[in-house]
Parts: C-alpha cells; sequence; structure tokens
C-alpha cells in the first residue's frame, strides 16, 4: 500500500490514485512489488531533523528514504519493497527553479527517486549518480496522469498510452 501524508506541509496537489500505478509500474519493471510505501511531505525544517536525527547529517536534502527491504526478506518477501520516504516540499520547489523544470516535474523526479533507491540503485558511488538520473528519465517517460496535461520528455498528449518501462537487471 502506498500512503501519502504531510507534516508541516499542504498536500501536493498530485493525482494519487494515478501516481500511486506509476510507482507500482517503475517498480515492477525492476522485477520489484510494492509493499508499504509512506511518502512523507514536509518542509525544510523537519526534513533537517529527520537528517540530522536518523543520519546524522546537518545539511538540508530533498529527500530521505527509508529502506525495510531488509525487513521483507526476512519473512519471505525478498521482491518487495517498502520503506518511507520524507520529501522537502520547500527543497523541490527550490530545485525545479534552479533546475529551470517545473514544480510538477520536479515533485514526480523526486517522488520516483526514493522508489529507485528502494530497487536498488544507489548515487552516491562514482558513476552511480549519471545511473540514477538515467533510470529517473527512463521512469518520467511513463508520467503519472496528474501530467496528462503537459506531454513530457517526447509522450503522446493524454489518453493515448506511455511507451512501456523496459526492466533491467
Amino acid at each position: 500500500m502506498i500512503s501519502y501524508q504531510t507534516d508541516g506541509v499542504k498536500m501536493p496537489n498530485i493525482k494519487r490514485r494515478e501516481t500511486s500505478a506509476w510507482i507500482k509500474a517503475v517498480a515492477e519493471s525492476y522485477g520489484k512489488r510494492v509493499g508499504d510505501i509512506a511518502y512523507i511531505f514536509c518542509n525544510d525544517d523537519k526534513i533537517l531533523e529527520v537528517n540530522r536525527q536518523y543520519l546524522q547529517h546537518d545539511f538540508y536534502t530533498d529527500i530521505i528514504t527509508f529502506d525495510y527491504c531488509d525487513d521483507m526478506a526476512q519473512i519471505g518477501l525478498k521482491d518487495t519493497i517498502s520503506g518511507d520516504i520524507f520529501i522537502s516540499l520547500d527543497t523541490v520547489k527550490s530545485n525545479a527553479q534552479q533546475q529551470g523544470t517545473t514544480y510538477d516535474e520536479e515533485l514526480h523526479r523526486v517522488i520516483i527517486h526514493g522508489i529507485l533507491h528502494l530497487v536498488g540503485i544507489n548515487d552516491k558511488g562514482p558513476g552511480e549518480r549519471a545511473i540514477m538520473e538515467a533510470a529517473e528519465n527512463k521512469a518520467l517517460k511513463r508520467p503519472p496522469l496528474s501530467f496528462g496535461h503537459l506531454p513530457l520528455y517526447g509522450e503522446k498528449p493524454c489518453g493515448q498510452h506511455p511507451l512501456p518501462i523496459e526492466g533491467e537487471g
């Protein structure tokens, strides 16, 4: 089950049902099933607090993903992803401005970024950032219907079937 919660911010304007279907499709393209995923949309103060408390990092970030996949594997669900994903809407907004993209596009990039971490893609080591960005771009080619008014990355307009995402090893 995918849940969407807020902490100190207004719920972003996303189509939850379509976004959840998109998330599941992306996870399935990596051979994974979605277990319990909780998105917690928050502000910069909250994400800094979480970053300090749990990761001992003293800086702002757009996303923190807590991976519970090992817990799922221990109960025999090794292909199931689960986790808590904190997203700072303040940082998403400033990143969108810096990247010259829309808030909605950046929000969906960050939403799928957390899922990509849960399926096993990292972005901290040598060359990993490029792999993560390619995976994000691939996932964004199959946008949730909240992007229906805005064809992205060469996709067909709303109402036409998006291109499938091919699985990766």
